[in-house]
């Protein structure tokens, strides 16, 4: 880095002399003590321009008597120089042994520039450096300066970058500030190597840190981008990754970072001792305080005898003991977890020692840092305030419950001393972060085809932690609006109130002949059980309708050409029926015709001449997650189970329930297993179920199979076929999911090899039409369920045979930066008469 000086006249010598060491300068008298006995009155001052008389004198402090010796002369010399207001301080004796202070001023930076800088704008530049316009020059503070915008560039990936401070002189005493920036090429990380990493692989591993290779798609994201601080993160998420995984000695030794001149970006290499993996031995409870059993914390132990030693498990028992302990009113009480190694059978004797803390108490809690987040908004995440005992397990979890709310880029609390030995003040410092987000999001699946949305949301809306999101989206076959609003802390209790406003239009395509229109709106409240149990209360109510193209609604009897559309003029029986009622007009009975002419299913119709329904609906959800990355799981559990009743109100009611859980499991060499198991069930209460209100199945069920692939289906043969859904369902899938161990790991992607089976059946919809005077359609025969050939009446006639469905295929994951993407090849291997059949299937979106 080099310093260039444009200048004119003098300025250059004196910026020279400027950066002389701070002492008495060459040239300057030293006087003696009995000549310096002068008042500060006898202090004559030249070459100030700008700075006052009285001000250069206030540096020189006089002694005991109002005088002035050698030493009080020595200090305002040197105070003077330290202002930065002058680039030379001289002291000479005039006539009498009168003190003459002679200055010559720092010059005034006239404006402040920079060229060559665009990845980084000017203004975030002038925020950054100390020198401003219209303030005094200092070449010191310029050279600060220099190496602040060298590092911001360096923080941004580019350690190429050439900083160059250019002084232009101006008249009266003022000069111009010019920064000239190189900035070189973005330096990335070209490798990640692990050394001393037997138990898990490197691909593994580069799973668990932050910092990624660069690739051709690395400038979508910047993880590949070296920041030594996040490197220095990257150890302590191997550390924790081990000692999850049982490595209760392992140690990380160091992270080796080397710049690579050819590739021109840095080798970062991983030194790891694993030492070995060690299983839980045995598990103790152990108490010195009286009356304290100690035994009845072993409900809130996470650690269990034979279990793979984990320090998360320890540490979360810990937590939950202190404070179970402190809600039974020993509010000091402190859990201290130690282990006892066994180095030949590898186990950890776990003992939880139970003990009566110092008596401490929190005085005061200090927030720092939140310059837009409300101090309510931060306080409420503490289960403590002033005045109470401190406990340390409460101060992890409310900087745990922080840092999740995603508003901070850093939470970090610590204690300080208060105003005496027993007070504590809490410090919780914070950096904010940005918390708005606006997306245009698109993707194409073969269900849905081409989909684009447009939103905009705010996590912490006013600073208040409010949460609020507008989306509109516009596609091939789906449209529509939403509108969410969550407060997280309802009249001030840990429970979220959230309000979604919806309209949705689904467009008929290739699966299905209808559309269908649906306008909600539901509130719900949600509630933390514990950290790995919810539970989510809700109510909605909507109105939706079926919409149908005129060709297949008329009941005209109209028999339509090859193109589907064209109707032929050579096929037009009588009678013809009431597009109302479906009741044969001019008195006709042979029931033929309305239901037999290329039109829509009777359950669609029906729901077409209904017109407008409302359901009214209260339901819950309790999930159960304990998986290791909800993005990308490897491990963990998650279950679901939700109930709806619909019936408060509105024209229909049921009972419909339904599970889905899924297992994560690591095997060999990165494989993953995942097994899928979920069924749901639709009950009738007091009024007739609705086709919609059914289950519709295919490749959400059993892959391979066409979206409403699967499962009960008109079987009119010169109708649209629809499926009409079923009451109850049941699925279960087994995966392996793998990596492509040959491509890098920052590609994203990896395979998948699976086995599918599930069943949906016993459709309860309706089956004849009935008009409004409770009279049947004459002529007709009762509907037919799985006809050995499918016969032309007004009833219904459809298959609803308990088939099990099953299929095996393979799969393609792509964690892509434009979003999650798959693409699925499954083959049928068992399948319904009647089902539909689709063997690829793709689906995926981005954010941009």
């Amino acid at each position: 880095m080099k310093f260039g000086l444009r200048l004119r006249g003098g300025l250059l010598a004196t910026l020279i002399m400027f950066g002389a060491p701070v002492v008495a300068p060459v040239g300057a008298v030293l006087v003696s003590s009995s000549a310096l006995a002068q008042t500060v009155q006898s202090i004559s001052v030249e070459g100030n321009r700008r700075v006052e008389v009285e001000t250069i004198r206030s540096y020189f402090k006089p002694g005991p008597g109002g005088r002035l010796d050698q030493a009080a002369v020595d200090d305002g010399l040197k105070a003077l120089i330290e202002t930065g207001l002058f680039q030379d301080v001289r002291i000479n004796r005039g006539a009498g042994g009168q003190i003459i202070v002679s200055v010559v001023e720092n010059p005034v930076i006239g404006r402040i520039a920079f060229e060559g800088n665009k990845k980084i704008k000017d203004e975030q530049l002038t925020t950054e450096v100390q020198s401003k316009a219209r303030g005094t020059f200092s070449r010191a503070m310029v050279q600060s300066d220099t190496l602040r915008i060298a590092e911001i560039y360096r923080r941004s990936g580019r350690y190429d970058v050439r900083v160059t401070p250019e002084i232009i002189e101006q008249p009266n005493n003022r000069v111009d500030l010019i920064f000239t920036i190189e900035e070189g090429a973005k330096t990335g990380v070209k490798s990640i190597e692990f050394v001393g990493n037997n138990a898990f692989s490197s691909y593994r591993l580069r799973d668990v840190i932050k910092t990624r290779e660069s690739n051709l798609l690395s400038f979508l994201a910047s993880g590949d981008i070296y920041d030594p601080d996040r490197v220095e993160a990257d150890r302590d998420l191997i550390r924790r990754f081990y000692l999850k995984n049982g490595f209760a000695d392992v140690q990380v030794v160091a992270a080796l970072t080397e710049y690579d001149p050819e590739k021109k970006g840095f080798n970062v290499t991983f030194k790891i001792e694993e030492g070995s993996q060690y299983r839980v031995g045995a598990v103790d409870f152990r108490s010195s305080i009286p009356n304290f059993d100690p035994s009845s914390m072993r409900t809130y132990s996470r650690v269990h005898a034979g279990s793979l030693y984990n320090v998360e498990s320890v540490e979360k028992s810990v937590e939950e003991m202190q404070i179970e302990a402190s809600r039974r009113g020993y509010a000091f009480a402190v859990v201290r977890p130690g282990g006892d190694r066994n180095f030949e059978a590898h186990t950890v004797s776990v003992v939880f020692n139970i003990d009566e803390g110092p008596r401490t108490y929190i005085e005061r809690i200090n927030l720092r840092g939140n310059t837009r987040t409300r101090d309510y908004v931060i306080r409420r995440e503490f289960d403590i305030s002033e005045g109470d005992a401190y406990n340390r397990a409460l101060v992890d979890r409310a900087e745990r419950r922080l840092k999740n709310l995603d508003y901070f880029k850093s939470v970090k609390i610590t204690t300080e001393p208060g105003s005496s030995s027993d007070r504590v003040i809490l410090v919780v410092d914070m950096e904010e972060k940005s918390t708005g987000d606006f997306s245009i999001s698109g993707g194409y699946s073969t269900t849905d085809g081409a989909l684009a949305e447009v939103s905009i949301s705010e996590r912490n809306l006013l600073g208040r932690g409010l949460f609020a999101k507008a989306s509109v989206t516009y596609g091939q076959y789906a449209r529509g609006y939403s509108l969410s609003f969550v407060e997280p802390y309802l009249l001030d209790y840990r429970v979220a109130l959230g309000l979604d406003l919806y309209q949705r239009q689904q467009l008929s395509n290739s699966y299905i002949s209808y559309g269908t229109k649906t306008l909600g709106f539901s509130p719900r409240l949600g509630f933390s059980l514990r950290e790995d149990l919810s539970l989510q209360l809700r109510y909605s109510i909507y109105q939706q309708e079926i919409t149908l193209p005129s060709y297949l609604a008329n009941c005209n009897n109209n028999q339509f050409l090859a193109d589907g559309v064209t109707p032929n003029p050579a096929f037009n029986p009588s009678p013809a029926f009431s597009a109302a009622t479906g009741i044969p007009l001019n008195g006709g009975t042979n029931g033929l015709g309305c239901y037999s002419d290329g039109e829509a299913s009777l359950p669609v119709r029906r729901e077409l001449a209904n017109g407008k329904t409302l359901t009214s609906a209260l339901g819950y959800t309790l999930s159960y997650n304990t998986l290791d990355n909800n993005k990308n799981p490897t491990d963990g559990l998650l279950v679901d189970f939700r109930q709806d009743f619909a019936g408060v109100g509105g024209d229909v009611s049921y009972l419909k329930s339904v599970i889905d859980a899924k297992y994560y499991t690591p095997l060999v060499s990165d494989i993953v297993g995942l097994v899928r198991l979920q069924g749901g069930m639709l009950n009738k209460m007091s009024s007739d179920l609705r086709m919609l209100d059914h289950f519709q199945m295919g490749s959400n069920l059993v892959r391979g199979f066409a979206p409403n692939g699967i499962g009960p289906r008109d079987l009119n043969p010169f109708g649209t076929q629809d499926a009409l859904g079923g009451t109850k369902y049941w699925g279960a899938s087994l995966e392996l999911q793998m990596p492509f161990w040959f491509l890098p790991k920052e590609v994203g992607l990896k395979g998948a090899v699976y086995a599918d089976a599930g069943g949906l059946y016993d459709y309860k919809g309706p089956t004849s039409w009935t008009a409004t005077n409770e009279v049947n359609v004459p002529g007709c025969i009762p509907s037919t369920i799985n006809p050995s050939s499918a016969g032309t009446c007004t009833g219904l006639v459809y298959d609803d045979s308990k088939v099990v469905r099953s299929s095996v295929g393979v799969g393609l994951i792509w964690q892509s930066p434009f979003g999650p993407l798959r693409f699925d090849y499954a083959v049928p291997l068992s399948k319904g008469k009647y089902d539909r059949v689709q063997e690829f299937r793709f689906g995926g979106g981005t954010s941009f």
